[in-house]
């Protein structure tokens, strides 16, 4: 089904009782939304980076087990909470790095335990969704809105994989900050990394920018050392997958190279996050970071780029740490270091 590229990007919604979103396999060359009416085929689009980006998959997360509620054939609370509860974790299973998909997830469990019998249930665990999906939306302007502050007019800004609109149900977490600091009124130009081996800078964040009209330049992922020492770029926000209590930030491969390379020529680097995004409990060294398959740095497409056999490492996501991180933005403010009591104390707010 193809749509509409002029109106705002949804990459997610509930439309008669079936998850819509759109299939980012085919950006930018295919602009088409698939609708799924099973749990599985939800997991299964998470799987596969049909739906990406850490928000957007929390959010289709709790859509899928709202199908889930539907598919059931349960006529018990009890019996429908099982069936819930085997949903959820092969739902879960899909993407181990990014809190949000169990955050999702989790909220869905808790408001089902809530109802007295199927159907309402049923009708709680989809409303539940449905307005997670929305609450979405604003806490992505939320964050825009104290992101903006911290951006000039004619800045030049960087980042790194797909924050925006299409990682989220809309608005964006990185490119969210870019849109309220253009929304501002401020002139603002964005360098994008292409992002190997999926190309989330070049298929989509490129995509979006354009969409919206935002001057957008992309490199390679190998120029971003070239870009900083010649001056091209000030500033520099990406989005995370998951933010640890202590700053450590997980994200898209290379994000620490980036860091890395921007504390080298002292250019602030921010992350924009919701706190949905925050794990309180874990330590690094616990964190399980998901290790994809060889074939998407053997090849691009159908050819082939790599000798057969080969030998491949190719992780999703590294780890920032905290050392190398301007400030943290969030619906609730800004985090800086010391991390440990800004973040506590954001979750405070948030009570």
């Amino acid at each position: 089904m193809s749509s509409n590229t002029n109106s705002p990007l949804r990459t997610v919604e509930w439309k008669d009782n079936k998850v819509r979103m759109i299939d980012q396999t085919k950006l930018p060359n295919e602009f088409v939304y698939v609708e799924y009416t099973d749990f599985n085929q939800v997991a299964d689009a998470i799987r596969n980076l049909v739906v990406r980006g850490a928000p957007a998959i929390g959010v289709s997360g709790a859509f899928g087990l709202a199908l889930a509620s539907l598919q059931s054939d349960a006529e018990s609370k009890d019996d429908l909470l099982v069936y819930l509860d085997g949903a959820h974790k092969i739902l879960l299973e899909t993407r181990p790095t990014a809190v949000n998909l169990k955050w999702g997830l989790d909220q869905i469990v808790k408001i089902a335990q809530q109802g007295e019998n199927v159907e309402q249930i049923r009708s709680l665990v989809i409303e539940e969704a449905k307005r997670l999906a929305e609450e979405d939306v604003k806490i992505n302007k939320a964050m825009g809105k104290y992101g903006s502050e911290l951006f000039a007019s004619n800045d030049t800004v960087m980042t790194h994989c797909n924050a925006g609109a299409l990682a989220t149900v809309g608005y964006g977490t990185a490119l969210g900050v870019i849109r309220a600091t253009k929304e501002s009124g401020k002139n603002i130009k964005v360098i994008a990394t292409e992002t190997r081996p999926i190309q989330q800078g070049s298929r989509l964040t490129a995509f979006e920018l354009k969409h919206d009209g935002i001057d957008v330049s992309l490199i390679p992922d190998t120029a971003v050392g070239y870009t900083m020492a010649n001056n091209l770029v000030n500033k520099i926000v990406v989005g995370a997958d998951r933010i640890l209590r202590t700053g450590h930030v997980f994200n898209k491969i290379g994000t620490y190279q980036v860091a890395t390379m921007a504390k080298q020529h002292n250019i602030p680097f921010y992350v924009a996050a919701p706190l949905s995004t925050f794990d309180l409990k874990s330590n690094p060294d616990e964190v399980v970071i998901e290790q994809r398959k060889a074939s998407e740095v053997t090849g691009i497409g159908d050819k082939k780029t790599a000798p057969d056999d080969i030998n491949v490492i190719n992780p999703a996501f590294d780890m920032t740490p905290p050392e190398l991180i301007s400030g943290i933005i969030t619906e609730k403010g800004i985090a800086k270091a010391p991390f440990d009591d800004s973040i506590k104390k954001l979750f405070e707010a948030n009570l």
